[in-house]
Formats: structure tokens, C-alpha cells, sequence
């Protein structure tokens, strides 16, 4: 999802919606970032997510042929380029917790 669509949907969930938290967490041990906004919406308690990280360029396996050794990955991450995922998920009372919306199913529509 491009930016200005995010900014897009920001805005009308704000102008049409009671917002009842907006903000950026880092995420922890890759670099990126999420940004989430909760609102009262159609379906009751809402949350529209955007994670944005660096587009992974390579992936290396590094690690001994040795018996007990430790292998570990170690990605190459663009300084330009992003990646960007978008999930919208729903309260549900029965279950004390974020419920993902599926796209295909016309549960969430702005």
C-alpha cells in the first residue's frame, strides 16, 4: 500500500470514525515499523495495521558443518526500497481479542 492511500484511509477513518488510538511501535528485531490506528467503526471496535519495512535483497545461511555448531541467518535489507503489508482486524468480545478480516469476504469496506 502506497502512502498517500495510507494517509487516504487515516484521514476518512478520522473525519467518519470515533479514533480511540493512533500510533508507531518499532518492530523489535527487524527494522521496520507498524502503525495502527482503533476506531469505533461499522462492526464495532475496529484496528487497521501497516507494517513498513526495508525490501529484503538477500538471505545468507551462515553456519559450520560441525556437530553443535550454531547456523544463523543474516538478511540484506534495501537502504531505498520498502515493503508495505496492510491487515484490518475486528474485537471480538467472545474471544478477548483482535480477530484478522479477510479481504475476500466484504467484512470491511471504506
Amino acid at each position: 500500500m502506497q502512502d498517500e492511500k495510507w494517509q487516504e484511509i487515516l484521514g476518512r477513518v478520522q473525519d467518519d470514525f470515533e479514533v480511540l488510538d493512533h500510533g508507531t511501535e518499532e518492530l523489535g528485531e527487524v527494522p521496520g515499523t507498524v502503525e495502527h490506528i482503533i476506531f469505533m467503526g461499522p462492526l464495532g471496535k475496529m484496528k487497521l495495521e501497516r507494517t513498513s519495512r526495508p525490501l529484503v535483497l538477500d538471505k545468507k545461511a551462515l553456519g559450520s558443518k560441525r556437530i553443535g555448531s550454531d547456523t544463523h541467518v543474516e538478511y540484506i535489507y534495501s537502504d531505498t526500497e520498502k515493503t508495505h503489508t496492510f491487515k484490518a482486524y475486528r474485537w471480538d468480545d467472545g474471544q478477548d481479542d483482535w480477530v484478522e478480516m479477510e479481504s475476500g469476504r466484504g467484512d470491511f469496506s471504506l
